[in-house]
């Protein structure tokens, strides 16, 4: 058995640095109905404030299209906010913001016509920069106008994505400096106080080079933003440029170990100094179709790095609240193992429970000492505005030694009545997936199926009697969240 105690007198700060931004599809599925309900829910219910997603600048935004004739000929640019008003219109409505990430290359001005993704996101430079300078001038003045100086003052600009991904940037890191510097130089010719920042590089990359550069330079940068994922060791380790490591055995090893995320985190920070750090991605995994993401093992491992990460970042956004997605066209199946924290049809998978409870967390964290430090279960308690909240979460990553374990907390420093709620997410709570496997895993399901996964998906409270000790057993890959009264 593992023996907890919650040390009531050792008390810290625990801002809800995860709920700043969640991410999602590119913007143009914004404008779909079930998305926006989707969004809606997860904002609601998990308290995300901003949204991120790719291509707000993409030719099927229509941001800026350059019009031609029925002979080829061209009759010049036009530009087009209305979709992007759309979009933050109904974001501000609901009360999100937009976390504004600056790309892709809109064709008319692009150097070359190499793309990403199913929606074929432009990835070149532009061809002229002056014309990427007026494009992001004339943005930034539209949303000033419309939304006020001081509401666009409250909104992150990040420039492109991934850069140092041979994918997603047609170029090297030089001209993403390029870009980054001419990007920030428009948008604060037009307003100083608009926050810019980047290089929104997966793998931990280029922080060290990017504030070099910018100090070397005299370029404003107001944050780092960078990415990463435990399937991204053992590249991180390696220090390998991308393409090195791909061309390399190491890329046919891509074994991960338990907390590497934290080591990559406490990394960034480090190297990051006195700015703010934003990872503008991360998931449990960076496989599209990665069946741990339906998982209640996506839960538990959650779990662990939301408490690891405490401290270490300003903004932690999770990839993506839903699996409307579409960067390899909508995959097939209610369960594919998409990125989403809840299903196409909007189900919340076991992950999605897991926020819902780290929301109801207190602002104030307790200390919490063990007989076991090498345990895969850790636990953490916060002071809520009535009580206490406890999560416990047995988690170790796939393939490693776990097992069920028999969990004692001893609560003689807390003054607490002798009922608490309890619930659980493990393979028999909170785990619609669980119940689909069972009606036959079918590719479409009825609507009445779906209405039974919603169901099945529920977080389910048990009262428990309890009194100066707690004691339960937790499964493998199994999160428990317990609520204390005072009495």
């Amino acid at each position: 058995m593992i023996q907890f105690t919650v040390n009531a007198d050792q008390v810290t700060d625990f801002p809800h640095y995860w709920e700043v931004c969640v991410g999602s599809s590119n913007a143009y599925t914004a404008l779909r109905e079930d998305y926006r309900q989707q969004l809606k829910r997860a904002h609601e219910e998990l308290g995300f404030k901003y949204v991120r997603f790719h291509g707000i600048l993409d030719d099927h935004m229509s941001v800026l299209i350059e019009k031609k004739d029925y002979s080829g000929n061209s009759l010049g640019k036009v530009y087009n906010f209305v979709n992007i008003d759309n979009i933050f219109d109904w974001l501000l409505e609901k009360g999100m913001k937009p976390f504004l990430e600056l790309g892709f290359m809109p064709t008319a001005i692009a150097r070359g016509d190499r793309t990403v993704f199913h929606y074929k996101g432009n990835i070149c430079p532009p061809k002229d920069y002056k014309e990427w300078e007026e494009l992001i001038q004339f943005l930034i003045e539209h949303l000033i106008e419309r939304y006020g100086i001081h509401e666009v003052r409250s909104w992150f600009f990040e420039v492109w994505n991934e850069p140092n991904l041979f994918f997603f940037f047609d170029g090297d890191q030089e001209e993403y400096f390029k870009l980054y510097e001419s990007t920030v130089r428009t948008i604060k010719k037009v307003d100083s106080e608009l926050r810019v920042g980047g290089p929104a590089t997966s793998c931990n990359s280029w922080i060290k080079d990017t504030i070099d550069y910018c100090r070397k330079h005299d370029v404003p940068l107001d944050f780092i933003s960078t990415h990463h994922y435990p399937t991204d060791d053992p590249l991180w380790e390696s220090g390998m440029d991308i393409m090195e490591f791909f061309q390399s055995e190491l890329s046919d090893n891509r074994v991960y170990h338990r907390g590497v995320l934290k080591k990559m985190t406490e990394q960034v920070r480090a190297e990051a100094g006195n700015l703010p750090v934003y990872f503008t991605e991360w998931n449990t995994s960076a496989m599209t179709n990665d069946n741990q993401h339906d998982e209640p093992y996506a839960a538990a491992m959650v779990a662990k790095t939301l408490v690891d990460n405490d401290g270490l970042v300003d903004g932690y956004a999770f990839w993506t609240f839903s699996d409307i997605f579409e960067e390899s066209g909508q995959l097939v199946g209610a369960y594919h193992g998409g990125f989403g924290l809840q299903t196409y049809s909007g189900v919340a998978k076991p992950v999605y429970r897991a926020f819902q409870l780290f929301h109801g967390l207190g602002q104030k964290r307790l200390g919490i000492s063990n007989d076991v430090e090498d345990s895969t279960v850790e636990m953490l308690a916060t002071k809520t505005e009535d009580g206490y909240r406890l999560i416990i979460y047995n988690h170790n990553i796939m393939g490693e030694p776990i097992e069920e374990e028999s969990v004692s907390i001893n609560l003689d420093q807390l003054n607490i009545d002798g009922k608490a709620l309890m619930w659980r997410i493990d393979d028999t709570h909170a785990n619609s997936k669980a119940l689909w496997e069972q009606e036959g895993a079918p590719r479409y399901p009825s609507r009445a199926l779906v209405q039974r996964l919603h169901k099945a998906s529920e977080l389910i409270p048990e009262t428990i009697n309890i009194d100066q000790n707690l004691e339960f057993v937790i499964p493998k890959h199994g999160l428990v969240c317990v609520d204390l009264k005072m009495a």
